[in-house]
């Protein structure tokens, strides 16, 4: 037994090594303090005081909640308070019904691993977030990928679908703000074409909960598509600064979910601390807009600013505050990181393979608490790596 462990270990240890040799191999480290441009903190709720307070009084107010949830919601973990908030949730994002899940991740998986089935096909955007990605993996549904936001690719898969599909379900899959990219779906686009081939829609809100329409409902609510959309994701541990997801949409799905998503079947639920956290994050991002104008207001200066010091650099088409500023290269991304970081900045490189190669970039965020002078630091310091580096 000795033996085979040395060897299994051995084995590991040679997989990582070949990693390390590619310059791919990935670290934990903290940012203790450093100004964060990398979080995705955008509204500043995770560091917010008054929402952590609102969350403490909740639990001290909750005298009967227990610290764990002891089980599947299918089992022990199932309470009151779980379906109480769920309902609070459905009424935020105008719709009949969610269910939460542990992560947006968890809620992705379990989505699309189930919901499309054997005879339906799946359409899904070529960006679409590693979670996506593998529970459409885990769907026995035949999938097409289709180029990033090109409506035209849109229409011609969904022409072949409907030719190629026999009894099943079209099902299109995208996200409303990218997480590389920072750049927004076509939602209206979308939602027409999938009314014209009888598709059903599927978005992925992770990136624009809490910044988009009057309350943070998200970029779906906000272009008022709520009812030509079939499910929703929802994820609380971004902008709105906790933990958390939900699927909202029909109460159909939600009984359907509930049946078939083995990752909310077969996973201890959240305790009663963070179904508090998420209620409390929702009515926060209700009575709390000023966050949300203080964000915008830095992006506008950061726009102008970047128009000033790195007119010719390379940013992606991003419309939210994910700017993404492209340096080909690993080592080349990775210089430039660190030079912001020596500076005291938190940038970190995006490298391949997590994006295409010769794609790389830094991904950077922008937050309602990062000031004037932090944004023009940040440009120049990467104004003088850019040259530095291009000069090397």
């Amino acid at each position: 037994m000795a033996t085979l462990t040395h060897s299994v270990a051995q084995l590991v240890s040679e997989r990582l090594a070949v990693y390390k040799h590619k310059g791919l191999l990935r670290q934990l480290r903290t940012a203790d303090g450093l100004v964060d441009f990398c979080s995705n903190d955008y509204l500043g709720f995770a560091r917010s005081a008054e929402l952590k307070a609102a969350i403490q009084q909740a639990d001290v107010a909750q005298t009967r909640a227990r610290t764990g949830a002891t089980g599947s919601r299918l089992l022990a973990g199932q309470t009151i308070l779980a379906n109480v908030v769920e309902e609070e949730l459905a009424r935020f994002y105008g719709t009949e019904a969610a269910l939460i899940f542990n992560s947006g991740y968890d809620a992705n998986l379990g989505l699309l691993s189930c919901l499309p089935r054997l005879e339906d096909i799946l359409l899904t955007d070529e960006l679409i977030h590693a979670s996506m990605i593998d529970g459409a993996r885990l769907s026995y549904a035949t999938r097409h990928r289709f180029r990033h936001n090109d409506l035209a690719d849109v229409e011609d898969k969904l022409k072949l679908a409907q030719e190629s599909r026999k009894n099943g379900q079209i099902f299109v899959a995208v996200e409303s703000v990218y997480s590389m990219d920072g750049d927004v779906a076509p939602l209206c686009e979308l939602a027409d074409l999938c009314d014209r081939y009888d598709a059903a829609l599927i978005v992925d809100e992770a990136h624009a909960t809490g910044l988009y329409g009057p309350n943070g409902e998200g970029l779906v609510a906000a272009l008022e598509l709520q009812d030509r959309v079939f499910a929703r994701v929802h994820t609380f541990g971004k902008a709105l600064g906790v933990h958390g997801a939900a699927v909202v949409g029909p109460t159909v799905l939600r009984d359907y979910l509930i049946n078939f998503a083995r990752p909310f079947i077969y996973t201890t639920a959240l305790p009663p601390h963070s179904l508090l956290a998420i209620r409390c994050a929702h009515v926060y991002a209700t009575t709390n807009t000023d966050n949300r104008t203080q964000l915008y207001k830095r992006l506008t200066y950061f726009r102008q600013r970047v128009n000033e010091l790195l007119p010719d650099a390379a940013w992606t088409n991003s419309q939210s505050p994910i700017r993404c500023l492209l340096v080909p290269g690993n080592d080349q991304a990775r210089y430039v990181a660190a030079q912001a970081q020596a500076a005291g900045l938190d940038v970190r490189a995006i490298l391949s393979p997590t994006v295409p190669a010769g794609q790389e970039r830094l991904r950077l965020c922008i937050h309602a608490f990062n000031t004037h002078d932090e944004i023009d630091r940040l440009l120049m310091i990467l104004q003088t790596a850019l040259i530095s580096e291009f000069n090397a």
